[in-house]
Order: C-alpha cells, then sequence, then structure tokens
C-alpha cells in the first residue's frame, strides 16, 4: 500500500494586529504583530524518516566520557527506519565515528543502529592539547555533510560540555551567515564548564534549541528527532512586500521561540523581502514585523497600505495612517495591545537574562534591577516560569512592584538559567481581555461605542 501524498502546504490563516498609527517622520517606526495559525488539514502525522538527515555532534572531552557513555547509545538505537544520519566525534576537529570507511552517511536499519551503537563506545573525545577551532568547526562540518544530502529536513544535534569553545570564535557569525537556509540544529549542553552566549547564537540563528541536560541526554536528544518528524513543511519563507517610502524591514519569531530571522531582497523586486523559516508543525505562530518609513512623500490622514505579508498562498495587508501633530489624537487599532504585549514579553524575557548574566558577573545593582523588571512583566503576563526562575536567585518581596533581595547563589546554576531565559519555549502572547474598543470618529477622534452609527460629538457618520 502506497503511503499518502503530504501537502506542500499546509492550512494557514494570517492575521495582522498593527500597533499605534505613526507620527510622520522621516524614520518613523511601524510595527505589527503577525499570527499564524498552521493546521495539517489532514496530512500524515509524522514526515516519513527517508525525508530526515541527522549529524549526532559529540563536543565532549574525554575527562566527560561518562555523560555521553550511555544516551548515545541509546539514541542510535532508537532511531527511525530509513533515515540518514552521521555520528561526529572530537579530536583536535570534527572527526567521523560512524559510518565507517569513505560513506559519509548510513542509513538506519536494525543492523546500522546495532553496528553504530556498538562503535559509539570508543567514539573518540578530545584529550589534553589541542582543541577544536570553537563551534565554528562543528557548524562548518555539518553544513560540508548536510548541503550534499538531498532530503527534506536537514538537522545537526550538538552535545556539547563547552570545552572546545573558542574565547574569541570569529569564525562562528561568519559560519553561522553561510549556513543560513542550510539546515537546522539543537544544542544540548552538558557539564558545568559552557558559556551560554554562542550556544544561544547557534540555536537563535539556526532556527532549534539550546538546553541544558543534567540528566536524561539520551531521552533529550530522542525527543527532539522525534519532535523533527512532526514537521509538517520543512521551509515556508514569509515574504514582505512594502511601499516605496518603507526604507527598512525586519521580521523576529517571538513564539513558540525567539529567533532572529534574516531577509533576504528578491532580485529585480527591489521592494520585496523574503524571510526564511523552518520546521512549521502544527499550531501557533508569531512574529513582530518592524517597518521604517519616511513620510516626506505621503499623505496624511490617509489610510495607506504599507505593506503586503504572504505566508504561502494567504495574504494580508498592513495598513497604517500619518496623523498631523496636535491636530487629531492617534487612532489606536484594534490590536495595538496585541503589539504591546509581544514587545513586553520579549522585554520580559530580555531582563530576565540580563539579571542573570549581571548576577554570574557581580553586578548584583544591576541584576536586581532586571529581575525586578523581569517578575513585574511576569505578574502582568502570569508567566509562572519566569517568577520561579527568579525565586531560584532572590526572595521576590512584591513582584507586582518588582521588589526582589538577591539570594546567595553557585556562579555555576547560572549558565542554565541564562540557556533557559533564551531558548525557553514561550506560549504565544495573551489575547487581550475584554470587549475590544469600538470606532473612533475619523473627524474629532472622539471615541465610540460598538454599535454607534454617528459620533455624539460632532454627528459625522461613523465609518
Amino acid at each position: 500500500m502506497s503511503s499518502p501524498t503530504r501537502q506542500s502546504q499546509p492550512g494557514i490563516r494570517l492575521h495582522v494586529d498593527l500597533g499605534d498609527d505613526p507620527r510622520p517622520h522621516r524614520s518613523a517606526k511601524i510595527e505589527a504583530h503577525l499570527r499564524v495559525d498552521v493546521s495539517a488539514d489532514g496530512a500524515p502525522t509524522d514526515l516519513p524518516a527517508v525525508q530526515l538527515a541527522v549529524i549526532i555532534a559529540v563536543d565532549v572531552a574525554e575527562s566527560h566520557r561518562a555523560a555521553v557513555r550511555h544516551a548515545l547509545p541509546a539514541v542510535l538505537r532508537a532511531l527511525p527506519d530509513r533515515i540518514s544520519f552521521t555520528v561526529l566525534g572530537s579530536g583536535p576537529e570534527p572527526v567521523r565515528c560512524y559510518p565507517r570507511g569513505d560513506d559519509e552517511w548510513a542509513v538506519a536499519d536494525q543492523d546500522a543502529r546495532r553496528r553504530a551503537a556498538f562503535v559509539a563506545g570508543s567514539l573518540p573525545l578530545h584529550r589534553e592539547g589541542p582543541r577544536p577551532a570553537g563551534y565554528a568547526a562543528w557548524v562548518a562540518a555539518a553544513r560540508a555533510l548536510l548541503t550534499g544530502r538531498p532530503v527534506s529536513v536537514r538537522h545537526l544535534v550538538l552535545i556539547t560540555d563547552g570545552s572546545s569553545a573558542s574565547a574569541a570564535d570569529d569564525r562562528l557569525e561568519e559560519e553561522l551567515d553561510a549556513c543560513a537556509g542550510q539546515f537546522t540544529c539543537d544544542v544540548f549542553a552538558v557539564g558545568a564548564d559552557w558559556t551560554p552566549d554562542p550556544l544561544l547564537a547557534l540555536a537563535e540563528r539556526l532556527h532549534g534549541t539550546a538546553e541544558f541536560v543534567d540528566d536524561g541526554l539520551g531521552r533529550a536528544v530522542t525527543a527532539a528527532l522525534q519532535r523533527l518528524r512532526r514537521v509538517h513543511t520543512p521551509q515556508l519563507p514569509i515574504e514582505v512586500t512594502v511601499r516605496p517610502s518603507v526604507r527598512q524591514v525586519s521580521l523576529s519569531e517571538k513564539a513558540p521561540r525567539p529567533h532572529r530571522l534574516g531577509g533576504l531582497p528578491q532580485p529585480g523586486r527591489p521592494h520585496r523581502w523574503s524571510f526564511p523559516t523552518y520546521q512549521w508543525e502544527q499550531g501557533r505562530r508569531d512574529y513582530l514585523l518592524t517597518l521604517v518609513a519616511d513620510s516626506d512623500t505621503d499623505p496624511l490622514e490617509t489610510e495607506l497600505q504599507f505593506a503586503m505579508v504572504s505566508v504561502g498562498d494567504v495574504h494580508a495587508p498592513v495598513t497604517a495612517r500619518w496623523h498631523l501633530p496636535g491636530q487629531s489624537p492617534p487612532h489606536a487599532p484594534a490590536g495595538a495591545d496585541s503589539v504591546r504585549t509581544l514587545n513586553a514579553t520579549a522585554r520580559m524575557r530580555s531582563a530576565l537574562r540580563r539579571g542573570l548574566v549581571a548576577l554570574r558577573e557581580g553586578r548584583r545593582d544591576v541584576a536586581e534591577e532586571c529581575l525586578g523588571q523581569a517578575a513585574r512583566l511576569a505578574v502582568r503576563f502570569g508567566t509562572d516560569w519566569v517568577l520561579d526562575e527568579i525565586g531560584a536567585v532572590a526572595r521576590i518581596e512584591d513582584a507586582a512592584e518588582g521588589r526582589v533581595r538577591l539570594r546567595a547563589v553557585d556562579a555555576g546554576t547560572l549558565g542554565p538559567m541564562i540557556l533557559r531565559a533564551g531558548s525557553r519555549p514561550g506560549g504565544p502572547p495573551a489575547d487581550p481581555a475584554g470587549i475590544r474598543p469600538g470606532p473612533r470618529c475619523a473627524g474629532c477622534g472622539t471615541p465610540a461605542g460598538s454599535e454607534a452609527r454617528h459620533c455624539i460629538a460632532c454627528g459625522k457618520r461613523l465609518l
């Protein structure tokens, strides 16, 4: 029996909420919240394993072999049939552990899994002496292998104890730029000697997660590989076509995980930008679109379309108007609270991370201020996990007022917390509660009830 044919695109619903209407300026910022709801619409639940290629890279020093001794064979024995896989160990540079010989890839079956699990017992790990050239070496090795594998999902699993990290890995940013769109990456940190920042950069730029695993490494990696099979569409660009007065365009994913998106201008179409996104599953995604526009040649007090957002075959406009300063109050679009919530949620996560970094560096006054800000926002949004993280390092005297007092903490425990603050999945921003505001009069700006037809101040008909 033939397997069902997967759809090339999931079911998509796109909704755009605009922030406040801007004041005219040569470099005015316009922000919009893009909410994308995805449904598989009857497609098979799991991606066929033959469409996946995975590199399992073990960047661990010999002194930490115990951290992977049992986990790696368990991961290899759990691989699904027909998945392409390679196992890399670490000497002075990444070195292939499996498959043996000249083959770059193995295809999982019962024999391949058994042989790989056995060979993993002698996995090469780096000892005293020269270290691999930072994380850039691992990313470059993955790119060399994965770009030549013609499958739908190409993925790197990097298990690291930080022992190969370079203090100034100048090549990492360059390699991450070269890898854009080539593969995705999940990072699993073990031990206590790794630095969070490069791991967060890997996860953010390569559209994966960074996770500290104190115990259960095998289960965590296996769960990550199973999650890959739930990907319905491996890559789907979000395209933004802007009016000529828009000079800058940026897009960032806020939920379920924070990711930096790189925009690619379209050849021959100077006003269209494409932002590649990856690993689309069923569920909701939230993005913040930021436009920088020049109002010099645009009419005022007129509804203008500043951009058209396209996800697959689904399109939605971004509209706003320039308001004359001092002559009319800014129009508050119905979705303005949505944009404010998106920005405030990002500030909460950033404040938590900055507070933990400051605490690790001994800047206690800065740490208390940032953690207090994070606590204040966490109460506002009911984000319990942020309050739990703060409570582990400080006594929360009044969360709503942002008053916290630092505890004595072991600096070694802060790395995993910083990693969680920067990469932990966050739920979508809560929809603003209560009844949406009614219209405002276009003439005098007076608010009106949701059922009103005419302005109670000037009598004009409401649009």
